[in-house]
Parts: C-alpha cells; structure tokens; sequence
C-alpha cells in the first residue's frame, strides 16, 4: 500500500522517515544520542520503507518542527506560555494536540514554573503555606532545589514536611490545580488528567541526602519520635552500601577498621566491581588475598544475608559520621575541605 494512503503512521515509521528526509550525516549525529537498541529499530524501520511520498514527508517534518517550537516555548515560559503562542500560529486544536504529544515525551510534570525559580524566591514564596502544600510543591522540585527549600524553612516545619513527602502517595490533578490556583501561577491545564505520582519515602531520601548534615539530623531526629518505622526506612536508603564509592580513602579505612572480615567478604559478595575496587584500594595486599579467599569458597549465598551484612557496615559508617570521624560528601554546604 502506498504511504500516502496510509490513514495511521506509527511514531518509530515517522522517526525513520525524519531520518530520511534529513540526510544521511544529520541522521547520522542523531544516532550519536540514541540508545543501540533504537537504533536498531530505527535502521530495521528505515530499511523496509521503499519509498516516502512527498505528502507524508511534508507532514512529519512539519510535525516535527510544531514538536520542536513547542518545546523550545516550553522550556522559555512554561507550559502555559507555549500553549497561548501556539494557539495564535496554529489554531486551538492544532496547538493542543502537539502539547499533548510533547507532555508524554517530555514528562511535563505539575509546577514547571517553580523549578525554574530560585531557592530563595521560591522559599519567599512557600514558606507561609501549609505544610501540606509545602510538602506537595517540593516532590515535584529536583532534589538539590527541595534540600535547599526544606534546609531553609524554620526547624518546627521541616520534620513535618519531610514527613509529609515521605507519606505521600498519589495526588489528584484537582488537588494539583487547587493548589497552583492558591499560589496564583497558572499552569497549564493540559496536565495529564490520569492521577500522578509524586513524593513517597525515595523521595525525601533524595532530598535529605543533599541537605547539611544539620538539618538531615534534626529531622531524622524528630521523626523518630513521631514515626519510628518511617524514621528507620529513611535512614536505611540515606547511605547505601554501593556509596561507599564516594567516600575518601581515610573515611574508608576507618570504617573497615570496625568490620568483621566474615561480613565484609559476604557484603562484597553481592556487590559492584567498582565498590570491590576501592574497598581492595584501600587494604593491605595480605589482607585483599585473605577476603578474596574467603569470597571464592563461600559459595552461592542468600540475597537476603549479602544485604543484611551490606546493612550492618553502612550502619557502622553512619556511626562514625555521626562521631565526626568520616565525612559523608552532602549537598547544602558540606564540600569537603582537604
């Protein structure tokens, strides 16, 4: 059947017939970002196309260029900014089904305009709200811009926030729109009307690992009052055992100090090459023969133990942090000096 009768045309055809119509050596730097197995799929798509007729080609790349325009308006001012430009040049139809197309692809989330404001406006802004509100805007934020926010607000609001984002599950888009209605920013409302994710307990987790350590304190201790279980699920994902790869020679002698030589092989067991590589940097050759021994004639062991005995030597590097005898690099001020 020829192309140009064709009523439907899938979005990888019209990827491969964009790369057609651009020419080998712009299709070319293309494939430089893409993933091999898309480009594998590209080239198969390519490859059983025998011909593009002139209507389909003029069709893809006018819809690739509306994509284009779409989300450098987006990215200029917001979601709501290139909906009215694409309006006036397109009509309203035209105009919404390309930003319904770029919000899938772009994963344009709710609050776009907070993240491009900067912390300290933004706090400005917030901190007089509702915890609650308060809590909802910084799981949509990035971690470093929500750790700077949570750092700053007063000490009584930051446990109670953190808590709330750690709780938090699923939110209603009509939630959402009140919200940004309260704050006065119209967003757009061509947020998808499924309900989204936001916040949970990996998401304070993010935010709490690139806040002062003081701060990070404060709140973990409060909320070991308040909530025990959450307080402990927290601090398990805060420093995992695959981080030890960010941590200075010193800080990593010192804890391997306080580790059994049993735990650490079964720990190592279930671990990366990387961290294997700097834990054995940082031992005695002697040593490093001894755990690669014990390693080897160990045999298959439970995922379950491996992560138990990763656990207890993460749990010994919090210790010593807290002690103040390694350091543990952080955002929010805490570069490390040497």
């Amino acid at each position: 059947m020829p192309r140009g009768t064709k009523t439907e045309i899938s979005g990888r055809e019209k990827a491969a017939m964009l790369l057609i119509a651009l020419g080998p050596e712009k299709s070319a730097q293309i494939f430089k970002h893409l993933k091999e197995e898309e480009i594998e799929q590209l080239t198969l798509e390519i490859a059983n196309i025998r011909t593009v007729s002139p209507a389909d080609k003029e069709a893809v790349l006018e819809e690739f260029y509306q994509i284009c325009l779409a989300q450098e308006y987006i990215a200029e001012g917001g979601i709501s900014y290139a909906k009215d430009i694409l309006e006036k040049a397109l009509g309203s139809q035209k105009a919404l089904e390309v930003i319904n197309r770029l919000t899938v692809s772009l994963q344009v989330r709710p609050f776009d305009f907070v993240r491009k404001t900067d912390p300290s406006q933004l706090l400005n802004f917030i901190q007089g709200e509702h915890p609650q509100t308060i809590a909802l805007i910084l799981a949509y934020l990035k971690p470093a811009q929500a750790s700077a926010v949570l750092s700053a607000l007063p000490q009584d609001k930051q446990a109670d926030v953190a808590k709330r984002i750690a709780t938090m599950d699923r939110t209603s888009p009509e939630v959402i729109k009140e919200v940004e209605r309260i704050l006065e920013k119209r967003l757009s409302s061509l947020v998808t009307e499924d309900y989204t994710s936001a916040g949970g307990i990996q998401a304070i987790v993010d935010i709490l690992n690139s806040v002062d350590r003081g701060t990070e304190k404060h709140i973990i201790d409060t909320l070991e009052i308040e909530d025990t279980d959450l307080a402990e699920e927290i601090k398990k994902r805060m420093f995992v055992f695959d981080d030890i790869v960010t941590l200075d020679s010193r800080s990593i002698q010192r804890f391997l100090r306080e580790v059994d030589n049993n735990q650490l092989a079964l720990a190592l067991k279930g671990s990366n090459e990387e961290v294997q590589k700097i834990i054995f940097a940082n031992m005695s050759k002697r040593l490093v023969e001894m755990i690669k021994e014990d390693m080897e004639f160990m045999g298959p062991v439970r995922l379950r133990d491996v992560e138990e005995a990763q656990q207890k030597i993460v749990n010994i590097i919090r210790k010593l942090e807290d002690a103040g005898e390694i350091v543990i690099s952080r955002g929010g001020g805490d570069e490390i000096i040497v």
